[in-house]
């Protein structure tokens, strides 16, 4: 069946130079890879029905790409290493040694240099990383093309897994409603530096090379350092948490933003689809960011169930059951509950308001005036119309925010 695959890719046009050292396992679907300028370099796998391989595709150039159930848009480049349940919108790059897993989604131009571990990753248009960088649970936005686009620099790490093993510690980069229009102000995060999740950053923020940044910085256009500790040691409080109100607000700031962008997936994107591949690539992207939130609100649900004990400790130590410590565990494990079921029977609405049947509506009216080619297409909105989806996005967010911070 593996030969029969190979053969009807290369009668189709799909470059495999090396056919007898490739494998594509029998669950491969062949009409979901392009024969157009497609090449499928020494070493590779690919494997899973909901593989896709949009034309101008180049896989394991410099180094064998393994490749499970990713949808691979046109003229990406994945160059080398492990990429599963990951989507890339169209001309990505992505260099060697990559470990790209489930709930990452590449949008158009992004792109990522060698040795760079990612999974529950969105980067939009034009962001590009580093090497050596382990950037897992995080959004990032910001800049207006190729040549003004966020970056983070090479051995940058986003700490998202706690001393108290849990890993509601989503880290945004901007924002949703802004970041669609390509018209903020790119992010840089230096090298050799951190962020302990979960943070949020403004648009046009700076991070000094070495810096490790624990706290949000909400102002835009701002220079940050984070300084190192002096030697120092004391005794640890097991699973006792401190700062619960700056976990649990980022982590509804971070699920209703991408409750916002699950708008803008199923109402605009879908417009600017063309063909079978195309529409499927963008089912790809919509599958991937509702795993994503799903993942958020379960990892928040750890979190919180984790409060009781640390509310516990805390009462055998301060004996008070009215301080502000206990009281924030418990309005933080009330408000979640109120969360849960919130989510349970909203996620998915329609999500439409004012705002955003005008913005689709202007949306539809120009395109029957132009190409169908997603980033030309936002770059060239004026401010008056991108006003109109920002707010419709924006509105979404607040809703939830509103509802649910403590």
């Amino acid at each position: 069946m593996k030969n029969n695959i190979i053969k009807v890719l290369i009668e189709k046009g799909v470059k495999i130079p090396n056919p007898e050292s490739v494998y594509i396992s029998e669950d491969v679907n062949p009409d979901r890879i392009s024969g157009e300028d497609v090449r499928i370099y020494t070493g590779s796998k690919i494997m899973g029905k909901n593989t896709l391989i949009m034309r101008g595709a180049h896989l394991g150039y410099e180094a064998p790409v393994s490749l499970e159930n990713t949808l691979v848009g046109e003229n990406t480049k994945l160059k080398g290493g492990f990429f599963k349940g990951a989507v890339f919108a169209g001309d990505n790059s992505v260099g060697s040694g990559a470990h790209v897993r489930e709930g990452t989604i590449f949008e158009e131009e992004s792109n990522a240099a060698h040795t760079v571990g990612l999974k529950q990753t969105i980067l939009f248009p034009f962001v590009t990383l580093g090497s050596l960088i382990n950037f897992c649970d995080c959004f990032m936005a910001g800049g207006t093309s190729r040549k003004d686009h966020s970056e983070v620099g090479s051995s940058f790490i986003h700490f998202n897994y706690t001393p108290n093993q849990d890993k509601a510690t989503p880290s945004m980069m901007g924002n949703i409603y802004q970041g669609v229009m390509l018209k903020s102000n790119s992010i840089f995060l230096g090298g050799q530096g951190g962020l302990v999740g979960p943070v949020k950053i403004g648009y046009g923020c700076i991070t000094a090379a070495g810096s490790i940044i624990r706290k949000n910085e909400l102002k835009n256009d701002h220079i940050l350092l984070g300084g190192g500790y002096k030697d120092i040691s004391f005794p640890r409080q097991l699973y006792v948490y401190k700062n619960v109100t700056h976990i649990f607000n980022n982590n509804i700031y971070y699920i209703a933003g991408l409750i916002s962008l699950q708008a803008w997936y199923k109402h605009i994107r879908p417009l600017f689809t063309y063909d079978e591949f195309s529409r499927s690539l963008i089912k790809g992207m919509q599958d991937n960011l509702d795993f994503c939130i799903k993942e958020r609100i379960y990892q928040l649900k750890i979190f919180c169930e984790k409060l009781n004990l640390s509310k516990e400790i805390l009462l055998s130590k301060i004996k008070d059951k009215k301080s502000s410590p206990i009281l924030i565990h418990e309005k933080a494990m009330d408000k979640f509950k109120s969360a849960e079921n919130f989510f349970s029977t909203s996620l998915g609405k329609n999500n439409l308001n004012k705002e955003g049947e005008k913005f689709i509506c202007m949306v539809e009216k120009k395109l029957k005036r132009t190409e169908k080619k997603y980033i030309k297409f936002i770059q060239s909105l004026k401010t008056n119309e991108c006003e109109k989806g920002i707010q419709w996005l924006f509105n979404i967010e607040q809703k939830i925010i509103n509802k649910l911070l403590i």
